[in-house]
């Protein structure tokens, strides 16, 4: 049987669906529409229509946008932004860090759905994230990694308690660490890359980290599904 959606409220009065669609703007959004997701025009790969991820606890499927016409929307349409802070960042960061694309991403996000030790990391401020993130990421802002904001106390918990690293005297010992993929932005933002190279100063090993370089300007432009961050937990 073929698994439909919902229909939002800009499409229930429509006479003609399929035209009406046209006016549901922002990414994929699975809820924004009808599809068959067993038969989608617009698939992640031939043989992939879409995927079902884990996001706070709540299945969210992935897909791309199904209208022709979509086109990307504010603020991942603007093309020039001051140079500095806003400047394209090389292809590799480090020796064995491997910078992956969206299908390598949904691979890992399809894996920690599972519960593998696999984190991927929103490494956004809020603001940015407020926008929209990748459904199964985790938001820990550049900040919290970075020693130019972040005391060396409250990283030493983040690397504990959240990335999986143990205490060893004065050393640490990465044995359980997790892997982590982390992205931001896009090719011209720097705070995922900033704590890739603070985890990699920290001793992280570099075959457990992953970045992915396209970020949400990449994500946006293939259109694919959303998500709004969780809320946070009460005090």
């Amino acid at each position: 049987m073929s698994k439909s959606v919902a229909i939002p409220s800009c499409l229930k009065s429509a006479p003609y669906l399929l035209a009406a669609i046209a006016t549901c703007s922002g990414a994929a959004d699975p809820e924004e529409g009808i599809f068959d997701l067993h038969d989608l025009r617009v698939k992640i790969t031939e043989t992939l229509p879409y995927v079902e991820i884990d996001h706070a606890g709540k299945p969210v499927v992935v897909m791309r946008h199904q209208e022709p016409d979509h086109t990307i929307v504010a603020p991942y349409d603007q093309t020039a932004r001051d140079c500095p802070p806003y400047c394209i960042q090389p292809m590799n960061l480090g020796p064995g860090v491997e910078t992956i694309g969206e299908l390598e991403l949904i691979e890992y996000l399809r894996r920690a759905s599972k519960g593998e030790p696999i984190l991927v990391i929103d490494s956004r401020t809020e603001p940015w994230i407020a926008q929209g993130m990748i459904p199964g990421a985790i938001h820990i802002p550049y900040t919290r990694l970075d020693p130019a904001h972040a005391e060396s106390d409250a990283v030493a918990e983040l690397l504990e308690f959240e990335l999986g690293a143990i205490r060893a005297g004065a050393l640490w010992n990465f044995t359980a660490a997790k892997t982590l993929i982390l992205y931001c932005n896009g090719p011209w933002c720097g705070q995922s890359p900033t704590n890739i190279r603070a985890l990699l100063a920290l001793g992280y090993p570099a075959e457990r980290l992953k970045w992915y370089r396209g970020g949400m300007q990449m994500w946006e432009q293939l259109g694919f599904t959303t998500a709004k961050p969780p809320a946070p937990r009460p005090e």
